[in-house]
């Protein structure tokens, strides 16, 4: 993809967001959640994603995340999660919100990474909580009590202190570039338009418009991967602002 002459220069602002969605991820393989071929066309999420479930069936809930893990297991960070880590080593200051549980941005190399809606690799039990990519995961503790998936679920808040670093990013950025995000989930959706609200420039890179794309001052329709390699050119050719 040639670069779009509208794409800013990263090198000329000092605090960036990357704010993506389940699109950041389809090109690696990871099944989004309500387009074409979403894993909520096939799953009803009152069965297998909120909490009413778990304490109904916690072993038909542990199936379905044990599935989910094994398809997100075998994915590899893409492109544009590469290019992403490349921008935050290369930087000033870079910081990624996301909506996405799959972990493919830290595993690309992104150190400040916060996620909205939890990852599917931490679980938690009580004031207990564990790391671990095995799949399938031992979802019974030996004491009998079952692990909890610690994400966000159907009727479950945000963590308030993830939310807290989230919008203390978002607001003070002067550059958020929103990617794949179907801007339909709240209140996830509204959180890139305090950055604008704060004077900094948006981005939305997207193959299809969006309910919010009138507020970006930039709207790019295209591939996460193809649109950052355009966004990304150059970082290594000169130094960063200081």
């Amino acid at each position: 993809m040639a670069r779009d002459p509208r794409l800013p220069d990263l090198r000329n602002f000092e605090r960036i967001v990357f704010f993506t969605g389940a699109g950041m991820s389809a090109e690696s393989g990871v099944p989004t959640y309500r387009g074409k071929g979403g894993i909520w066309k096939e799953y009803e999420p009152q069965r297998y994603a909120c909490q009413a479930a778990f304490d109904r069936d916690p072993e038909a809930v542990w199936e379905f995340h044990n599935y989910r893990r094994g398809l997100v297991g075998a994915c590899e960070p893409n492109a544009g999660h590469r290019l992403i880590a490349q921008a935050e080593a290369t930087l000033p200051h870079v910081t990624v919100v996301t909506q996405n549980i799959d972990g493919l941005h830290q595993l690309a190399g992104s150190e400040r990474v916060y996620e909205l809606h939890g990852s599917l690799w931490w679980v938690r039990c009580g004031s207990e909580r564990r790391f671990s990519r095995a799949v399938p995961f031992d979802a019974q503790r030996p004491d009998g009590k079952w692990w909890r998936p610690d994400i966000v679920w159907f009727g479950d808040s945000l963590k308030s202190e993830v939310v807290t670093k989230a919008i203390d990013a978002i607001t003070r950025c002067d550059l958020l570039v929103s990617i794949g995000t179907s801007a339909v989930v709240y209140p996830a959706a509204q959180m890139p338009l305090l950055a604008q609200q704060n004077g900094a420039t948006l981005v939305e890179i997207n193959p299809d418009e969006t309910p919010v794309s009138k507020a970006y001052d930039i709207c790019i329709r295209g591939t996460a991967g193809e649109v950052l390699t355009a966004l990304c050119a150059g970082l290594d050719e000169a130094p960063a602002v200081s």
